[in-house]
């Protein structure tokens, strides 16, 4: 029987093993994907918003020589911790059932079965897209995920949001050749986009190189065309593909089968903010999932605590 089993191979999923190896706790990572697989599936040209040092896991030195590290960088960064460090974990397994039984928990997966004391969720959010709810949007052509920009030269591209994903799109498409349409619920674009991104776009739409339809919404999708709601009314426009970059959300199912208490607002799991449990003795929470539908709450840089707080907590637990 293991202490702890963590579901979940992502950045924070790889600093609460390195933790656990620390204490001498046996573990296993379970991570349904690749290795950091949301990391493996954000955009080719992708850069971090945080410094390096802010994305380390285990106190493990994220050398680059870049200011703020790209996509690259961070998958050899944390391929070479998870290896360095021989942390036991299993790739393209995916946990299907947990059960509380008595004093332990079993876990069955896709390829096995397990039994641990203790459970941590830290499956992320980026598995989900978050819907348009539109006609049309099970078109081929409209995308929720994002990989390269060249696909798309010489396009018509309706890019959906306001930040940071929609702005990237926007901007890398529109210097790919295409022709770029940005429309956003807002009246303006989000504070949030990155501090060095943000006049950019800013001034290609001023300028006219790409349009954008502020307080407005896509409203239907069509082969060749999409219709726009606007102040103005509806507005038509040829298109070839949609940029849907709404956003993503946590697996809020496989919580609720788990047991895990949701807010019903916002979808927030119930959890004691200073050890990370849930309302399920022994099975905790890590990450970006603990902000339900608010998912810009917590990064790698906030939530890598998050492991030594849950660590310590099961050794107390353990001493009692």
């Amino acid at each position: 029987m293991l202490d702890l089993l963590i579901i979940g191979g992502g950045p924070i999923g790889l600093a609460c093993g390195l933790e656990a190896q620390k204490a001498g706790l046996s573990f296993r990572i379970i991570e349904k994907g690749c290795l950091v697989n949301s990391l493996y599936n954000y955009p080719y040209t992708m850069t971090f918003f945080s410094t390096s040092d802010r994305l380390e896991v285990g106190g493990i030195p994220f050398v680059t020589i870049n200011n703020k590290p790209n996509r690259a960088e961070a998958l050899e960064y944390y391929r070479r911790v998870a290896l360095s460090n021989q942390i036991p974990i299993n790739l393209f397994e995916e946990v299907t059932e947990v059960k509380h039984n008595g004093e332990h928990y079993d876990i069955t997966t896709s390829k096995s079965s397990y039994q641990a004391k203790y459970v941590v969720l830290a499956t992320g959010f980026y598995d989900i897209a978050v819907n348009l709810n539109i006609p049309g949007e099970d078109l081929p052509k409209v995308k929720h995920y994002y990989k390269d920009p060249h696909y798309y030269a010489m396009q018509k591209v309706i890019v959906v949001g306001a930040s940071n994903s929609a702005i990237d799109v926007a901007l890398e498409t529109y210097r790919k050749g295409a022709d770029v349409t940005l429309v956003v619920r807002g009246s303006e674009v989000s504070s949030r986009v990155k501090y060095w991104v943000r006049p950019d776009i800013i001034n290609r739409i001023e300028e006219g190189s790409i349009k954008a339809y502020f307080n407005s919404e896509l409203a239907a999708v069509r082969e060749h065309e999409a219709d726009i709601k606007t102040p103005e009314g509806i507005v038509t426009i040829p298109n070839d593909f949609v940029m849907a970059m709404t956003g993503y959300k946590p697996n809020f199912n496989f919580l609720k089968n788990l047991g895990i208490e949701l807010s019903e607002d916002k979808f927030i799991p119930q959890y004691n903010q200073d050890t990370m449990e849930t309302n399920n003795p022994g099975m905790y929470l890590a990450g970006v999932v603990c902000g339900g539908l608010d998912t810009h709450l917590w990064f790698i840089e906030n939530s890598r605590v998050h492991a030594e707080m849950i660590v310590s907590d099961i050794l107390n637990k353990q001493k009692a």
